[in-house]
């Protein structure tokens, strides 16, 4: 009989999440299933005191009900030492909230909490730049603030992506043809005027078949992923743009993109990944919140969040 476990969850203010597409929820949802107790915590509600990490937290209860799909008790302070699991599912962007809480949640960490994803693996494993430890893996990809080092890419590529290196949901994101229209305009814009390094990538029109999502729990990816497709005249797939989630299976390109990465993924204590592909290239591998857990049990039939609670329950007992 599996023990029960109390699990606590940093996340963004539950009452503003999209039912029918929060992988948060259906995370919390699988734990309440096996009679886990619900701990709902918000990023400010962290704190340290002499040295301890402390929580404001609330008893939660979650619902499949799109009406009233949560349920929250009585603010209460406690040690984050009296939990199990913690969650770490804020959104993006990384800024100095996010920053000091992986410090605290690193705190936590030590006292005993298994804290997934790994606060220091959060801090370390930029979405996009992440992605560059694996130079086999992408494609062309030049980070700078330089514009002249941007023309000269542009120039070798002709058509290329630039992006910001802290952006989510296709936020920043531009496409910029060969004939270099306001390639200036908008590396200014992106760099603020050369302060901040950016991403250029080559152009892959292989984004109109979709951006695949593929998730991959503690090394082991699903067997499906969602290729998320643009809408017409978008470059972007992502379902925040506007995009089109459409599952499908994964190929063997994809489990060689999977094989490359997760010995790195699993050392790093990152046992819930978003990995992002377009066509045979790996672009983003998100570590903050992956999502599209609900796209791809409704169309596939699986139970993902399920999975990743088998996953964190298996590392509690190995540690035990």
């Amino acid at each position: 009989m599996t023990a029960i476990r109390t699990l606590g969850v940093v996340m963004d203010p539950i009452q503003q999440i999209n039912y029918k597409k929060d992988t948060t929820l259906a995370l919390l949802l699988a734990a309440q299933k096996r009679g886990w107790q619900l701990k709902y915590l918000e990023i400010d509600d962290l704190y340290l005191d002499q040295g301890r990490p402390w929580g404001r937290m609330r008893d939660l209860q979650v619902m499949a009900d799109e009406q009233q799909w949560f349920r929250l008790g009585e603010p209460v302070t406690a040690p984050l030492a009296e939990l199990d699991i913690l969650l770490m599912r804020q959104d993006p962007p990384f800024d100095r909230a996010f920053l000091t809480s992986t410090w605290l949640l690193e705190a936590a960490e030590k006292e005993g909490v298994l804290v997934a994803n790994r606060p220091q693996s959060l801090r370390d494993c930029n979405e996009k730049l992440f992605a560059q430890q694996f130079p086999q893996c992408c494609p062309p990809t030049l980070v700078t603030s330089q514009l002249d080092l941007i023309r000269a890419f542009h120039a070798e590529h002709q058509d290329v992506i630039l992006k910001p290196l802290d952006g989510m949901g296709g936020m920043g994101v531009f496409r910029i043809a060969a004939d270099g229209m306001n390639l200036s305009a908008v590396v200014e814009q992106l760099t603020e005027q050369g302060r901040y390094p950016i991403m250029a990538q080559r152009y892959l029109p292989e984004i109109t078949e979709g951006d695949t999502r593929i998730l991959v729990i503690n090394g082991e990816p699903v067997p499906f992923g969602l290729a998320r497709i643009p809408m017409a005249g978008e470059t972007r797939g992502n379902l925040a743009a506007g995009g089109r989630g459409v599952a499908r299976p994964l190929t063997e390109r994809d489990y060689w993109l999977v094989a490359q990465v997760a010995p790195t993924l699993k050392a790093k204590g990152l046992y819930f990944v978003g990995l992002d592909v377009i066509g045979d290239y790996l672009t983003e591998i998100n570590v903050t919140s992956p999502t599209c857990v609900r796209e791809l049990d409704a169309q596939c039939g699986l139970d993902i969040a399920s999975q990743l609670m088998d996953c964190l329950e298996a590392e509690l007992l190995q540690r035990q």
